[in-house]
């Protein structure tokens, strides 16, 4: 198969992955082989590939595969996969397998088994043109989604719904959203879908404009946006996917007492005050059945992923104008174009 492979974490401008040839992926007991028709690209793909995970045990082993938001088409299924066939169009998303007995296994939050594998991470993921996956953990994709456009559901849309399933929003409730992209943009589709008066923070002008398109306040990140927001009126919520320690404080400050700030990225907390009961809280991805209404949504028409698409052997490109902040939502590998 072709694949584009990390040969060891380093710059991106360093050239640390490349375009090569490996052994086609065999299905074992409880598995499938997908022939990929889309791959996303995530920007923690470009933290992984850059190092800066390194201290965290990512990637787990290298040579390795990255990319975990896949969309294609079954061509081989193993042994005690009955409820899957070749032909069917799947998704695979971060979440490759999970123990399945722990106590987030068995309570829905399988996202935080501490036995999880992450594809592209831990296993080799969807930058080729086949991938090896889990059956247990791949989403029958609704007819009528569009590969390109589905394929982002499996990351930045999961991840969105998830964060957005700890704030809630009541109709008319306040939301400051800082980092608009490829998750950013489908937290501002759910937003709206809600109810919820947005305030998204961002730097480009890409990224303020894509906002408005969407139907939020932009707030420029480099013109004072604490300021803005304060004049809106305290925010009942914040989410934040801009990695920044700054965007979190910023976070912090605008919302009112007793507010909530879900976070989805790496950053320093700093202080907080006690008095004022705010609540700071992580998310990652979401469960399985939160993926599969994420999909429902997206197959009724209530979301979609604005894209770009790319050749498989442009991956290193690609990686570069995101880490150039130039791609204006989700930047998608397309292996067969």
């Amino acid at each position: 198969m072709h694949a584009v492979v990390l040969a060891a974490p380093g710059p991106i401008e360093t050239g640390p992955v490349h375009l090569a040839e490996l052994p086609d992926p065999q299905a074992g007991l409880g598995q499938i082989v997908v022939e990929v028709a889309a791959c996303g690209v995530c920007r923690s793909n470009l933290h992984m590939i850059e190092g800066d995970w390194v201290g965290y045990g990512v990637p787990a082993f290298t040579p390795i595969v990255p990319g975990h938001e896949v969309v294609g088409r079954i061509v081989a299924v193993g042994s005690e996969v009955d409820w899957l066939r070749s032909g069917d169009r799947v998704g695979v998303q971060p979440l490759w397998s999970t123990c399945g007995h722990c106590r987030f296994c068995l309570t829905g939050h399988d996202q935080l088994c501490p036995a999880k594998q992450i594809t592209g991470e831990t296993v080799h993921g969807g930058y080729a043109s086949l991938l090896l996956a889990t059956a247990a953990h791949a989403h029958p994709l609704p007819d009528g989604l569009d590969a390109v456009e589905a394929a982002p559901l499996f990351c930045p849309g999961i991840t969105a719904y998830n964060a957005m399933s700890k704030v809630a929003p009541a109709p008319g409730s306040k939301l400051a959203l800082f980092g608009v992209g490829g998750v950013g943009h489908l937290v501002l589709q759910l937003a709206a879908l809600a109810g919820a008066e947005v305030y998204a923070v961002a730097r480009s002008s890409e990224h303020l404009a894509l906002a408005e398109e969407l139907g939020a306040r932009p707030v420029d990140a480099g013109r004072d946006p604490l300021k803005a927001l304060t004049a809106a009126g305290a925010m009942d919520a914040a989410i934040v996917f801009a990695p920044s320690d700054r965007a979190l404080h910023q976070a912090v400050s605008a919302v009112r007492p007793g507010g909530t700030v879900v976070l989805g990225v790496h950053a320093q907390l700093g202080e907080v005050p006690f008095d004022q009961e705010k609540r700071v809280v992580g998310t990652v991805i979401g469960s399985r059945q939160q993926m599969r209404e994420v999909l429902d949504l997206a197959a009724a028409g209530k979301i979609r992923a604005h894209t770009e698409t790319y050749p498989l052997d442009q991956a290193a490109e690609v990686l570069t104008r995101l880490k150039q902040g130039r791609v204006r939502a989700r930047a998608v590998l397309v292996p067969g174009s």
